[in-house]
């Protein structure tokens, strides 16, 4: 997802899903136990708005984002609930750390991001893509020069795309979530749109008949990592590291990434990104 924004407070629309202590799981799966009496609940919020990362499912935030976490919650054996927020209130409420002390909704580390915020080690690599039409004379970044081109406002698609073509270009229009961007490609508003590899993958996975096609520039798109965010000098970072590293090694992320992808990662590069 890589998004960075504007810190703007929006009304905040929750939908909690408790783990290790709660008697519902918005993930769809068992319960896990409770909690203490006086044990705190880690409260984690989330943008819900990236297939198949973390989307609503009718009233349950589900993905990939979110049976992770279960998994990494349940091994540090911290109860926990999920909220969604949107996007620019989960950077500043994390970042505040009072109402929410912790924020997963593929969220990128970036050097900008560090001066604000902790993050836990890397969970998740991905890499932006190009998405068009079939029959596009598009193959790569460079070749998005002069075409319309449509993005998420303020994520790292925004960012690659304004350094290639510049800030103020006319021809980059910017919304509010890729479900906006991706429905502008769609109607014709756009030559392409530049995503993340999972929400682009999934789109066009999930549309067959509207032949889009992803193009991947490894020259122009480098690969980026996915961390859990934190507030500055969080406790948190102490006691959810070793449970990733776990969760990561012990086949249990294997086992969701495969759910959700339909392949085994490369759980090697995470660890070396981890070092």
């Amino acid at each position: 997802m890589k998004k960075w924004g504007l810190f703007l407070i929006s009304a905040i629309l929750t939908v909690s899903i408790v783990g290790c202590g709660s008697n519902s799981n918005g993930s769809g799966e068992g319960a896990q136990g409770g909690a203490s009496e006086g044990e705190q609940v880690i409260k984690f919020a989330t943008d819900a708005n990236y297939a198949p990362m973390e989307y609503m499912d009718k009233d349950k935030i589900v993905g990939f984002d979110i049976d992770f976490l279960a998994a990494v919650m349940e091994e540090a054996g911290l109860p926990y609930e999920v909220a969604n927020t949107g996007w620019d209130t989960m950077l500043a409420s994390v970042r505040q750390g009072t109402e929410y002390q912790a924020g997963i909704s593929s969220v990128s580390i970036t050097e900008d991001r560090k001066a604000s915020y902790d993050y836990t080690i890397p969970y998740f690599e991905s890499t932006n893509m190009i998405m068009v039409k079939e029959g596009s004379d598009i193959q790569s970044a460079l070749d998005l020069e002069g075409k319309k081109v449509a993005v998420q406002g303020g994520t790292t698609a925004d960012i690659i795309v304004s350094e290639l073509f510049g800030q103020n270009n006319p021809n980059i229009s910017r919304f509010d979530s890729n479900t906006v961007a991706l429905m502008e490609l769609d109607k014709g508003g756009a030559d392409a749109v530049v995503a993340d590899n999972a929400i682009v993958g999934e789109y066009i996975k999930n549309n067959p008949t509207k032949h889009f096609i992803g193009i991947t520039d490894v020259e122009n798109f480098g690969s980026e990592f996915y961390a859990i965010l934190l507030p500055k000098g969080s406790e948190l970072k102490a006691k959810l590291d070793p449970a990733i590293k776990t969760v990561i090694e012990n086949g249990k992320y294997a086992e969701i990434y495969e759910k959700w992808f339909g392949e085994t990662p490369d759980i090697t590069v995470l660890q070396e990104a981890a070092e």
